[in-house]
């Protein structure tokens, strides 16, 4: 079992929703922060959101503002990325991370993991 592990992807229509979870192993959201990138084939990483439980800061990337929600479950040591509206583009293997967030952005990643599949088409 990895540090970090996600799962919820899966093939869906355009306009569609999933919902991404991440299990974390590697410490608690009420100490770390926790992020999500993605990974398309030719394509450079995009750092999408991130949450810091502790200084009470989420952030989302521009280009998913509106469309991506990140959150976190203190109970289960969760981070969820919420996916509405879904667009071809948005096709990539999302990751999530154990990373800096403030509410400029994404710091530097400490870990990851493997990543699920998120597959949009018609």
């Amino acid at each position: 079992q990895g540090l970090l592990v996600e799962s919820g992807g899966g093939l869906v229509q355009p306009g569609g929703s999933l919902r991404l979870a991440c299990v974390v192993s590697i410490g608690s959201l009420d100490v770390g922060d926790f992020g999500w990138f993605r990974q398309a084939p030719g394509k450079e990483r995009e750092g999408l959101s991130c949450i810091s439980t502790k200084n009470g800061i989420t952030y989302v990337a521009d280009s998913v503002k509106g469309r991506f929600t990140i959150s976190g479950d203190r109970d289960t040591n969760t981070v969820y990325l919420q996916l509405n509206n879904l667009k071809d583009e948005d096709t990539a293997v999302y990751h999530c991370a154990a990373q800096d967030c403030t509410a400029q952005g994404l710091g530097v990643m400490d870990y990851w993991g493997q990543g699920t599949q998120v597959t949009v088409s018609s």
